[in-house]
């Protein structure tokens, strides 16, 4: 009989357990479920790989993460502990071993991201599997009030009771007071369960610095230079920034790679690899960096830009110094950067315009209906992300139940010919699927079918045909290619007064904008602070530090002296250009200002508009003046 402490010796390798771990892996096994809020390299991960080999059934791993799936899978299987990962760099050959898998048990532990839990094949599939704990990484993004809001993290408690799951694991790094108690109250974590180990990282040294223009440039290669050949990591806002601030450490000497989300996915794997080999000393890279990897040796984490918020902030600088030594944590600031990020929150908040017409083109439809987010957000010229945010609006105020997603489009590619597929059935099952096949187009190698129009053109129940489809995947007859997902959804009969719903949900927008400005607001509050920065740091997160740390700037009598924001009037010729030149795209005041802004959203994308001479002419200016003189003169 396997005992903690056997396994994380003879399988994990590991000769003790760290702080918190234990008591997390004791709650779990005796059958309930726990919040663990450790710091970034803090071990969380163990806390649900060890009692997975301990339970039954499956464990199952949500992340939105795929590096980090793809890391810990591969960790795993070097352990020989039958892990597998579902996420969409996955073939349909690895898809049908993954799902036999589960069927038979051969894998105790599956990584997945959330938004897959809205994907009714997939939870068909674990219907019939015995789920014996759920763990969920990254669980502040459950919290509305968290700096990660994601809207498919909300539906995920109600998909645990669905899946029966005996138990669930919440796991964060960044989770303020507020933010816990959400988590536990959505899992239904008891208080005595919430295990946190503390914020304070004593080993790292916090530096604040003020900077103005081409000084921030020059300050960062300095530092660097001081300090060559060490693992470091520089974050930046912005893809230009960070090929520009990559080609400047080049030039200078420095072994340097930009990483951001504008990169294929083969050269994001290869500067990864080569940063994770040493043979790439620094990257230069947008938040997306970092998330999973796990690289104990980086020496120093720099924050070119500021971050959006102190728990981005943390958990940034929680890639530092993993393995316990001394590292450094520099943030570079320059004010300017607030505008930049404020307009990129007030960009994100749709016009109250397109929330009214969208949620009145939603609830105009039947009982039941489906969408597409990405036609939705081409429509109203709403972010996809944020059309999800507004869709989860709706569902908690109780105007429409999710039903679930479907994919419109299936390409079959026949493993060898049609006519072999139908000689496998009988007479009658043969001319179904043949008929099923004729209402396809063939392309040059892939036959599209279209469910919803088969099922209505030949009077069959759609389900009929899905599952036809599934099994000759399943007897590896066909390969399918799902494309064109939509959603479900059910209007619910609480939409009576359809002018306060739209009014709420405008609200909920403007709540959240405000608090993500303030979250802005607070970074620079604290990096202007004279007192202790870790104090002041782990504070925040609901932690008293006793005495200060002794070696953060303003410990050691060098607070950053930070300058005020300069603030630029937009200039009006600027704007009454655009006004005199219209166009379809940039119709009302706030998709102005976006576009003056050099915030693109999906009409002026789909339009090519920023390689227009006016876009982002008024970058440096406030969002909102910007928005009041182009609500002005539109309307003058």
């Amino acid at each position: 009989m396997h005992t903690p402490d056997t396994l994380l010796k003879n399988t994990f390798g590991l000769a003790s357990f760290r702080p918190g771990q234990q008591q997390v892996i004791e709650t779990l096994l005796s059958g309930q479920s726990a919040l663990a809020v450790f710091p970034t390299g803090g071990g969380k991960s163990l806390c649900y790989q060890l009692p997975a080999l301990m339970l039954e059934g499956l464990t199952l791993v949500i992340s939105p993460l795929i590096a980090l799936m793809k890391d810990q899978v591969d960790q795993l299987q070097a352990l020989n502990i039958p892990a597998a990962r579902l996420d969409s760099s996955i073939d349909a050959e690895q898809l049908q071993s993954i799902y036999r898998g589960l069927a038979n048990g051969d894998i105790k532990i599956l990584y997945t991201a959330p938004e897959r839990l809205t994907n009714e094949r997939f939870i068909n599939r674990l219907k019939g599997v015995n789920i014996s704990m759920i763990a969920i990484d990254e669980a502040h993004c459950v919290s509305e009030w968290g700096h990660n809001f994601r809207p498919d993290y909300l539906k995920l408690a109600k998909q645990a009771k669905t899946l029966n799951a005996d138990r669930v694991l919440a796991l964060t790094a960044t989770a303020t007071p507020e933010v816990a108690n959400q988590i536990r109250e959505n899992f239904a974590i008891a208080a005595d369960n919430h295990v946190q180990t503390g914020f304070y990282r004593a080993n790292l040294a916090i530096n604040v610095s003020a900077h103005i223009g081409h000084q921030r440039q020059t300050a960062l290669i300095n530092r660097l230079k001081a300090h060559p050949q060490q693992a470091s990591i520089v974050y930046v806002t912005l893809q230009k920034t960070a090929e520009e601030i990559a080609d400047a450490l080049c030039q200078q000497g420095l072994s340097a790679q930009a990483y951001h989300a504008g990169l294929k996915d083969d050269q994001r794997n290869a500067v990864q690899e080569a940063f994770m080999a040493g043979t790439t000393d620094i990257v230069v890279a947008t938040i997306a960096f970092g998330m999973g990897i796990d690289k104990s040796d980086i020496r120093a984490v720099y924050h070119y830009n500021l971050p959006k918020s102190l728990e981005n902030y943390m958990q940034e600088i929680g890639r530092a110094g993993r393995d316990g030594n001394a590292s450094q944590c520099h943030l570079l600031v320059d004010t300017q950067d607030l505008t930049v990020l404020e307009n990129f929150t007030y960009g994100d908040t749709p016009d109250n315009s397109a929330i009214t017409a969208c949620i009145q083109h939603l609830l105009s439809h039947g009982a039941e209906f489906d969408i597409s987010v990405y036609e939705l957000s081409q429509q109203y010229d709403i972010r996809p992300l944020v059309i999800n945010t507004l869709l989860t609006y709706l569902e908690l105020n109780g105007a429409i139940t999710s039903i679930g997603p479907f994919y419109s489009e299936y390409k079959i590619a026949f493993v060898e010919d049609s006519h072999t597929v139908l000689n496998q059935f009988d007479a009658n099952r043969a001319e179904f699927l043949q008929s099923v096949f004729n209402t396809g187009k063939q392309g040059r190698s892939w036959l599209t079918i279209q469910p919803t129009q088969a099922a209505e053109a030949l009077n069959e129940d759609r389900q009929r045909i899905l599952n036809a489809l599934n099994y000759l995947e399943q007897k590896n007859l066909v390969t399918l290619k799902l494309s064109g997902i939509r959603h479900r959804f059910r209007l619910a009969n609480e939409t009576d007064d359809q002018a306060q719903l739209i009014a709420d949900i405008q609200q909920s927008f403007k709540q959240r904008e405000q608090r993500d400005i303030e979250r802005l607001q607070q970074v620079c509050q604290w990096a202007a602070g004279k007192t202790c920065l870790q104090q002041s740091l782990v504070q925040y997160f609901g932690e008293q530090l006793p005495i200060p740390c002794g070696q953060c700037s303003s410990c050691t009598g060098q607070p950053a002296q930070l300058q005020p924001r300069p603030s630029r009037a937009p200039d009006i010729s600027v704007i009454h250009s655009l006004q005199s030149q219209p166009h379809p795209a940039l119709a009302t005041a706030r998709q102005q200002a976006r576009f003056l802004c050099g915030i693109t959203s999906p009409q002026t994308s789909r339009a090519k508009l920023s390689k227009h001479a006016l876009f982002g002419a008024l970058a440096d200016c406030h969002f909102e003046a910007v928005l009041e003189e182009a609500n002005k003169h539109l309307n003058g």
